[in-house]
């Protein structure tokens, strides 16, 4: 949304019974990330849980005049989204030990890289509405950007995705909370034929999945030209039209 990071609070859920040198490697984590960030870890608070959880409550600023909202889209946008997809499906695929090692270091590599490079890019552009694609998946995130007047029309192979999600999504190594988002989106989306693994990518929720950028199509090529510069490579995935029959349309 435009905001720059000041502090942030941890939140910790952990077992007593696990070792608590496991604990300090994970606020260890946190703390680079918090720093890379550019803000100050001040504290936080810690439970005792079954199962392990992690997480950071985050304050900072932006400008009232400055802030990027998610339903802010205009006609003529072209879409640029900074990671590509599948880190749900690949997690749940390595749960069962059925991802090889190549997939889980890249979905791993995916998830300790921080959006703040790909905004500081877009922060030099024409940006009309932006999201970052999480819990809700590809799609679902994709539908907070529509508002009263546009339509978004997605071309699915310049999508990208971590190679092997799709295999692992062809054999049904898919998450529950993905079956949520597709049965949430209904008939809000128009899925042409994509195929079901294709369509399991684009409902796939993601854990720091990347954003998904609504820029001015005056600006959107030399965007993505300066985005190239970073380590994980963008793509140009849609456009933003006139209102039409389907809100979203991936073909």
């Amino acid at each position: 949304m435009g905001g720059t990071v000041l502090t942030a609070l941890n939140i910790v859920c952990f077992p007593e019974k696990l070792d608590p040198n496991i604990l300090g490697e994970i606020l260890r984590g946190g703390a680079e990330k918090v720093m890379e960030s550019g803000g100050i870890l001040s504290g936080g608070h810690s439970i005792n849980d079954e199962n392990p959880k992690y997480g950071l409550s985050v304050t900072g600023i932006v400008h009232p005049d400055k802030v990027i909202a998610n339903n802010t889209c205009k006609i003529g946008d072209k879409l640029i989204l900074t990671k590509p997809l599948g880190i749900g499906i690949v997690t749940t695929a390595h749960n069962v030990g059925e991802a090889n090692d190549r997939s889980y270091r890249e979905a791993i590599r995916l998830m300790e890289t921080l959006n703040k490079y790909s905004a500081e890019k877009m922060s030099h552009y024409e940006v009309n509405g932006c999201t970052d694609i999480t819990g809700f998946g590809f799609l679902g995130h994709l539908s907070e950007m529509l508002n009263d007047e546009i339509s978004i029309i997605i071309e699915s192979k310049k999508v990208p995705y971590i190679e092997e999600a799709f295999e692992y999504a062809s054999e049904f190594l898919i998450t529950s909370a993905g079956q949520k988002n597709r049965k949430h989106l209904g008939d809000k989306v128009n899925l042409r034929d994509i195929g079901f693994a294709m369509e399991e990518i684009l409902f796939d929720p993601q854990t720091s999945g990347g954003l998904l950028i609504s820029v001015a199509s005056k600006d959107a090529v030399a965007l993505l030209e300066d985005l190239e510069e970073l380590d994980i490579k963008s793509s140009l995935v849609g456009e933003i039209v006139e209102k039409g029959e389907h809100r979203i349309e991936v073909y």
